[in-house]
């Protein structure tokens, strides 16, 4: 992860302006002065930002997978995703994919033409992936086709054929990125290569994992990947190889939850809306986390009370599965816990990860009490990824007192902690503090509702259900996918329906479940 901001945002002009137009222009319609061709670095760029920014470019886009998560919950209106009522999806993802092959025939020479291949072959495994862990079957092989081979409905591939078209495409995308060169383009890596393959391995490894159920099926190789790649791949080294994008004080280019600059206006509705939960408050409370003071602030009502901001009794979580109306009640006597200061304060706070270091290090702790790979102890992994966790948020933390509230995390601290949470039981006691501290290192992190794919996945940490406030249908059980999107009703519908009708009998239902969830 460099510090490179955003300063390529800028230099973006609309794709779409610059690669359509009428074959008829005459000179004097052109003008001099702008490029009429789009190069490889642009398309880069907004390839590379739509992963990483544009879902959370604002307040209630940044909020929506905190609150499926359960990290917190929003006050100015009842939401649909804190009370886990799903709607339908969109498949907006994958329009991003017709600007790859025009990235690499732009390419200069062969060598970058080999590094924009391979961030191609990346971001429609990124983007793939993402759409198919929330829905199920969708178009892949035909996706994307419709003006090189004029298929405008494509068919529907099954979720298993999906994954293993993720897999290669994330296999190929190391092996181009090691015949390439450093690009131009990269607001995230500075187009260095050796980055780009260690992220791609590292979220191979993520993918896999999410395959935990089908290490029996003899197309996959499950563990067979898992191991080659641990084996021989570069992987992630530290947090400083986060894929994340930093913020800086430049207008547009601010932390998505900061203050709204002065003069332009509703700063109000971050600062006002938030209460932290329980089910992030308690576990750190619990386990003496000091990430509870750069998380949160202390409750009003506590310190008025004669607490101190240093004590962990004045902080209060509020239960995400209350009735509104309860939680509106809590919100007035304001007795709770609300976001810290330095998320609102900071314009450039900590950088915001889509997939980081101690997320893979979770993973390779949960491999190995698997018995996938035996390289190392889970301990090791489980360790490496809680202080990188730790020493991120210490890190992106200015040394103030209303932002660590004098409870600072040093060398010394982070090692009593990490020797404090030692896994210890049995396999599933393990994956139960595997995925809790995942689960706490996630606050903010992490968009693309990872918790609740995780809590979906594995069952941790336990998320409350209150059959009187879950919007779900019946109300005595989580939903486990969104619904297909409404265009593809419109202009798919055939093809559609007939994965609605493999998959699951006819019935595009949330509580439906998809290949990747069945034993």
């Amino acid at each position: 992860m460099k510090n490179n901001s955003l300063k390529y945002i800028l230099a973006i002009p609309l794709v779409a302006s610059l690669i359509a137009g009428c074959s008829k222009f005459d000179k004097i319609n052109t003008n001099p002065n702008q490029t009429t061709q789009v190069g490889s670095d642009l398309l880069a760029t907004q390839l590379i930002l739509n992963v990483t920014r544009s879902s959370i470019s604002t307040t209630k886009g940044f909020m929506q997978p905190y609150l499926l998560g359960k990290y917190l919950t929003w006050g100015e209106g009842q939401e649909n995703l804190q009370y886990n009522k799903f709607g339908r999806s969109n498949f907006d993802r994958l329009l991003q994919l017709r600007n790859i092959p025009p990235m690499v025939n732009a390419a200069l020479d062969e060598e970058a033409r080999k590094s924009y291949n391979g961030l191609g072959h990346f971001i429609r495994a990124w983007q793939f992936f993402q759409t198919t862990m929330q829905v199920g079957d969708i178009p892949y092989s035909q996706a994307g086709k419709g003006e090189a081979e004029n298929i405008i409905q494509p068919e529907y591939d099954t979720q298993k054929k999906v994954f293993l078209g993720i897999l290669n495409e994330l296999d190929s995308a190391n092996a181009l990125f090691a015949a390439g060169k450093d690009f131009a383009g990269d607001p995230i890596y500075s187009g260095k290569v050796d980055n780009w393959r260690r992220l791609v391995n590292s979220f191979e490894l993520h993918v896999l994992m999410n395959l935990y159920k089908k290490t029996g099926d003899a197309d996959l190789k499950v563990v067979e990947r898992f191991k080659d790649i641990v084996a021989n791949r570069p992987l992630m080294r530290s947090y400083a190889d986060n894929f994340a994008l930093t913020y800086t004080p430049a207008a547009g280019q601010n932390y998505p939850w900061s203050d709204v600059p002065a003069g332009s206006g509703n700063s109000f509705v971050k600062s006002n809306y938030t209460m932290l939960s329980a089910t992030l408050i308690a576990p750190l409370k619990t386990l003496q986390d000091r990430r509870l003071f750069y998380y949160a602030k202390p409750s009003p009502v506590k310190i008025a009370a004669g607490k101190l901001p240093s004590d962990w009794d004045a902080y209060v979580g509020a239960e995400p599965s209350n009735a509104f109306s309860a939680l509106q009640t809590m919100r007035v006597s304001k007795d709770y816990s609300d976001l810290n200061n330095r998320y609102v304060n900071l314009v450039n706070a900590e950088p915001v990860s889509v997939f980081s270091y101690p997320e893979l290090q979770f993973v390779l702790a949960e491999a190995t009490i698997r018995g996938w790979i035996s390289t190392t102890a889970a301990q090791t992994y489980y360790a490496n990824g809680i202080t990188n966790a730790m020493k991120f948020t210490a890190a992106y933390t200015p040394d103030q007192a209303d932002f660590h509230h004098n409870m600072k995390m040093d060398d010394a601290y982070i090692q009593a902690y990490v020797t404090s949470v030692a896994l210890t039981g049995n396999m599933q006691n393990q994956l139960s503090q595997i995925i809790t501290q995942k689960y706490l290192a996630g606050f903010l992190q992490g968009c693309n509702y990872n918790a609740w794919y995780e809590q979906r996945r594995t069952g941790f940490p336990a998320f409350v259900l209150n059959s009187t406030t879950n919007l779900n249908t019946p109300g005595t059980q989580f939903p486990v996918r969104w619904l297909y999107p409404a265009n593809e009703l419109s202009y798919n519908n055939a093809n559609m329906d007939a994965a609605i009708q493999r998959q699951f009998g006819g019935s595009d239902n949330v509580n439906s479940v998809m290949w990747l969830l069945k034993d």
